[in-house]
């Protein structure tokens, strides 16, 4: 955790100060934070540090479905042997306090956080001029944090939180303690808010591709509520009633008219990332340059196949479980673009093609230019719709339901609903929902949000224990217990304090 580095940095500037030359020394080849924020300038840079913090699969770029997808129903990894089987501990719900991937990615998210804290406590020292610029940058930096903490408190439950930088031991050691769900709710709604009052524009298209706009605050803001309505106790129908303000109003801001207006394949095309009015809020890579670069096509492609790259792989690719597969309905187009059959006898099983750049541009080493989509106008409609199920409005939630299975080329729910095999497996509009966006939203980090909002901990349990455990290989499906609604404490933060920095119940 950020929080634990900054204690051993500030013990060590402690211990250094027994120095009085050594004290009157500042360090040439660095800049204090103190003396960066001097310029509007240099709050852009800060600023455009936070998205790009955003990139790594550690916080949430494209390779960190291992702490969400991979976590659901839809993928995992089929390896329970490579880098000490700790990827595999996810999806077979057999994961330890000590996974160093789970406490990089800790590390990784709460650094974004720090970031977002040092910017807002010095953007103040500087003089703008224009206050809507300043107010704009503050806007963005809210919403990074905002997004950050939603991850986190998602997947731990309480945590530490703080909207402060530390400045000394004590700063830091005050901070250094988990703090209650429904406090750090409480924080992302005021740092969203807060986010609109700004003269942000409605979308991206009229400021920048791959920063925010208050369609992306508005879909947040409203997905927080529906979250806080549906795993918090108390308050649920006002929760649900504000969830519904902000989604509306982040569909309202489209700019277009219905969904079947802009084809599935256009969502993940590289050459109309820039250009798609469905995407809302995307983090950015760099098409053919080694440093910046999207690997997610290569790395999804299995041996033998060359629909997503151009790069020849020996893998297995993107895991994709068999239910998953078997969840898609016939005729549905999202199906053929989504996953496809690997033939070459070392693999003999599904991949995922969802997303594509085999382009020259590209090349033979897969550097890839497939922006990470974060929010999309399918997400924000189907979470809407989702929200008025729950306030008793099924009528307006099928509505919502039917235009997103229209541009699949599926019939409408109604008409679904009379066939025996839908009915059985989706019985109720809940069912429904979730299966729509599961299919619609297939290996866009949503899949496990998506459950742990619907079932609490037992009946996650009850979920994937009804399931054929031919479907999903090596996985054990029967290692899930409740613990496992949230992760492990990483140890290392843990042992730091084992009364503040409590351990979740089963670990």
């Amino acid at each position: 955790m950020k929080l634990k580095y900054s204690i051993c940095c500030i013990a060590l500037l402690i211990v250094s100060a027994c120095s009085k030359d050594f004290l009157n020394q500042d360090d040439p080849n660095a800049v204090p934070v103190g003396n960066y924020f001097t310029s509007e300038n240099d709050v852009l840079l800060a600023v455009n540090g936070l998205y790009q913090s955003l990139r790594g699969g550690n916080t949430l770029g494209e390779g960190s479905n291992l702490f969400s997808e991979q976590r659901s129903d839809n993928t995992g990894t089929n390896d329970n042997q490579s880098n000490a089987g700790e990827p595999f501990q996810f999806n077979d719900f057999s994961i330890l306090p000590s996974n160093t991937y789970l406490k990089n990615h800790w590390v990784d998210m709460y650094d974004g956080i720090a970031r977002c804290n040092t910017l807002l406590a010095h953007i103040d020292e500087v003089s703008f001029n224009d206050e809507e610029t300043k107010k704009r940058y503050a806007a963005e930096t809210k919403f990074v944090r905002a997004l950050l903490y939603f991850h986190l408190v998602r997947k731990w439950g309480d945590i530490p939180m703080t909207t402060q930088p530390a400045n000394n031991l004590d700063e830091v050691s005050a901070m250094a303690y988990r703090q209650k769900e429904d406090v750090v709710y409480a924080q992302l709604v005021q740092d969203l808010t807060e986010a609109l009052d700004s003269n942000l524009p409605n979308e991206q298209w009229s400021y920048a591709v791959g920063r925010t706009s208050k369609a992306a605050i508005n879909a947040l803001l409203g997905q927080v509520y529906l979250t806080m309505g549906a795993t918090l106790e108390g308050n649920s129908q006002e929760n649900f009633q504000q969830a519904e303000k902000y989604l509306a109003a982040a569909y309202e801001m489209r700019s277009f008219g219905k969904l079947s207006e802009i084809p599935y394949t256009d969502v993940f095309d590289v050459t109309k990332k820039n250009t798609c009015k469905e995407l809302i809020f995307q983090i950015e890579y760099l098409q053919g340059d080694q440093n910046y670069k999207s690997t997610i096509a290569a790395d999804n492609q299995a041996k033998g196949e060359k629909i997503n790259s151009q790069k020849v792989t020996t893998g297995v690719g993107g895991n994709v479980t068999h239910d998953l597969v078997y969840d898609y309905e016939n005729g549905d187009t999202r199906k053929d673009f989504s996953i496809k059959f690997a033939k070459d006898p070392t693999v003999n099983d599904w991949f995922i093609t969802k997303f594509r750049d085999a382009s020259d541009a590209a090349g033979t080493q897969g550097y890839g230019g497939n922006d990470w989509i974060v929010i999309r106008y399918a997400d924000v409609m189907l979470l809407l719709a989702e929200t008025k199920w729950r306030l008793g409005k099924n009528d307006e939630a099928i509505t919502l339901l039917d235009e997103v299975r229209e541009r699949a080329g599926l019939p409408s729910y109604a008409e679904s609903m009379k066939q025996a095999t839908y009915a059985q497996q989706y019985p109720t509009l809940k069912e429904a929902l979730l299966h729509e966006r599961r299919v619609e939203l297939a290996f866009e980090n949503h899949r496990w949000f998506d459950l742990i909002r619907n079932y609490n901990a037992d009946e996650l349990v009850s979920y994937f224990r009804s399931k054929k455990q031919d479907d999903f290989g090596l996985a054990n499906l029967k290692n899930i217990t409740t613990k496992d609604r949230y992760f492990p404490i990483p140890y290392d933060e843990y042992k730091l304090d084992p009364e503040k920095m409590y351990q979740n119940p089963g670990y």
